[in-house]
């Protein structure tokens, strides 16, 4: 059976961790890999309905989601978790409890990127003071000491981010290179 691990992205809203996450599950699917995706957003509408945004909030969603990709993880299913989760000290907590089995990508983007990507106009209202608690304008984003890997999605195409990542999972062992099984 393959070993699991949780592969998890970080970084603010809008700088492509759903996007990327879910080209890298179709990716690994394609190697013969067992994948699941928690999404932040649907995270929040199902596992952790009826919480807010406050500090300890976000921590509680964030504690849950790891909980559950380490489940899946043990499991030898590749848990992939695409959630802001803006404090480093939840993080590094959930990290703990993989086992060494708990990849950290850093997504990140320029808020002038951000701004200029933001169809729904988020950034532009929180920036306005308009949205409260809004992470990286009005609420900390803390980023990783040491993830695992880096992608500037402000400078790099989604293809570059994709194979960039695939590359180093498959250089630390953790999936199947491309045409093996």
């Amino acid at each position: 059976m393959d070993q699991g691990f949780t592969l998890w992205f970080t970084g603010l809203s809008g700088a492509g961790k759903s996007t990327l996450a879910n080209l890298a599950a179709i990716e690994l699917r394609e190697r013969g890999h067992r994948v699941e995706i928690l999404d932040g957003d649907e995270v929040r509408q199902n596992l952790s309905k009826g919480l807010g945004f406050s500090k300890e909030d976000r921590d509680t969603n964030i504690r849950r989601i790891g909980y559950v990709c380490q489940l899946l993880a043990r499991n030898g299913v590749i848990a992939i978790s695409a959630a802001i989760s803006p404090y480093r000290s939840v993080r590094d907590e959930v990290r703990r409890v993989h086992d060494n089995r708990f990849f950290e990508v850093f997504v990140r983007c320029p808020l002038d990127v951000l701004v200029e990507r933001d169809v729904k106009g988020l950034y532009k209202k929180a920036i306005a003071g308009e949205i409260k608690g809004f992470t990286g304008v009005s609420d900390p984003y803390e980023e990783p000491h040491n993830p695992e890997l880096i992608i500037d999605s402000g400078a790099e195409s989604i293809d570059e981010s994709l194979a960039k990542l695939l590359g180093r999972l498959e250089e630390l062992g953790h999936v199947r290179a491309k045409g093996s099984r």
